[in-house]
């Protein structure tokens, strides 16, 4: 096996866009690495970049540490499984799999031994005759893989190979996928926008925006300690609860000012004495649905608590999900650095412009276009220290519901819809950021 590592490797396209932005990761021999971020981010771009299916407008690829020049071809001995899967439509399974062996030295015996052996253990032994188009989306997936592995190659790279599976089969095969690159020893770079995937497979994330790398490390660490706010918000489902915020440190006490309410946090703690410099910064809060816990109130002990009434109790089976209305105003996604697609114009307003005036569908047509919503007032402090977190009308995202958390609860403590709720903030899993995006550390 390989290691594989990407040194300031930058990609822009002759129409200036940035496709990948001074990235430098190394994948280890045999490691499993996910490139995950949202569309557009660059993944796919240094998946191509490694295969030697794009060149770099600057830094290079490393191969066991040697730099690779050129295109893609036999010396990087690396194999790319296409997320369209890219079988020969012509070829029954067993020739699609036999393809990257007619290249090599072996024998037709020893070629049909390794088809075989491969199709073993992808459990595809049945289907060696038929061809792609008799097959279903997850035995295409397979054959991709397997064609994968029939050629010397000494590193795997995986653009999104599960996405065209429907979801209960794409558990089963992420499981397998996983399980056969470590049984392999394989070295791994697998491009990936589901989170599921890149937390339950990897054995590090790479976390990816706008061609920059964002942060690398083992699943667990970059998701309980994310180093900046595009992280902490795009990491995790449900997604982090974010709110405007404001730290206070009047006499003895730390406090954080979210405009309806404060949240004590406890002054003897030594993690936080650091937040005594920012007084009067503004940050914002970061709590995952698990930070939260329902609590009697008054709260047993100097628990730092945050108040509210349940909106919605969302029944997942094994636990629930709560909304709760805090009276907050949340962080802004322009403001997290979470993009969306792009909305394009209503159907309605296409149809309606190539329609004269006056035409009775025109007439129709016009009541469907989505007029702006009515902008809301901005939250009203109603706290001794007078922090107003407001909406920004210059960003173009709407402008936020009332503020709200989502809270984990176990199915055996439901609480009511209406019902007024006092929630515990875990210190451990408090994150707080600043306006810059980066992460602001507790002691």
């Amino acid at each position: 096996m390989v290691s594989i590592a990407t040194d300031r490797l930058t990609k822009v396209f002759p129409d200036g866009t940035v496709a990948v932005d001074d990235v430098s990761i190394e994948v280890s021999s045999g490691e499993f690495v996910t490139l995950l971020g949202p569309t557009g981010c660059g993944k796919s771009t240094i998946l191509r970049l490694v295969a030697g299916l794009e060149e770099p407008t600057s830094g290079e690829v490393l191969i066991d540490g040697e730099p690779v020049t050129g295109g893609a071809g036999p010396t990087r001995q690396l194999s790319m499984v296409f997320q369209d899967y890219a079988l020969y439509p012509h070829l029954t399974v067993a020739e699609n799999i036999r393809f990257p062996l007619s290249l090599g030295p072996d024998s037709p015996t020893e070629m049909s031994a390794r088809v075989g052996e491969i199709a073993d253990q992808l459990g595809i032994t049945g289907l060696l005759d038929r061809k792609p188009g008799q097959l279903s989306g997850g035995q295409r997936q397979r054959v991709a893989m397997a064609r994968a592995m029939a050629g010397e190659s000494r590193a795997f790279l995986l653009d999104e190979p599960l996405s065209n599976v429907d979801a209960g089969l794409r558990a089963e095969l992420r499981t397998e996928v996983a399980a056969l690159a470590r049984r392999l020893a394989m070295t791994t770079l697998y491009v990936t926008h589901d989170q599921v995937e890149a937390m339950t497979m990897a054995d590090r994330v790479a976390v990816l925006r706008r061609g920059r790398l964002q942060q690398i490390g083992p699943p667990g660490e970059v998701y309980r300690d994310p180093h900046t706010l595009f992280v902490a918000a795009f990491l995790g489902t449900p997604r982090a609860n974010l709110l405007q915020a404001a730290i206070y440190a009047p006499d003895d006490r730390v406090l954080l000012d979210v405009g309806s309410q404060l949240i004590e946090l406890p002054s003897d703690d030594p993690r936080v004495r650091p937040l005594r410099e920012r007084h009067t910064e503004r940050v914002t809060l970061a709590l995952r649905a698990d930070a939260l816990s329902p609590v009697p109130d008054p709260p047993p002990g100097p628990v730092p608590v945050l108040r509210g009434a349940v909106r919605l109790v969302e029944n997942l089976g094994h636990e629930a999900l709560v909304h709760v209305t805090t009276g907050t105003l949340p962080t802004s996604s322009e403001q997290a650095n979470l993009e969306y697609p792009a909305d394009g114009p209503h159907l309605s307003e296409l149809l309606a412009d190539d329609l004269p005036s006056g035409h009775p569908v025109r007439d129709r047509l016009s009541r469907m276009i989505p007029h702006p919503r009515p902008e809301q007032p901005p939250a009203t402090a109603r706290t001794e220290y007078g922090f107003y977190p407001v909406y920004d009308p210059d960003l173009r995202s709407e402008p936020p519901t009332a503020g709200e958390v989502v809270v984990r609860v176990p199915i055996s403590a439901l609480p009511r819809v209406g019902e007024s709720i006092t929630l515990a903030v875990d210190l451990d899993q408090l994150m707080l950021f600043d306006n810059a995006g980066n992460r602001i550390r507790l002691g």
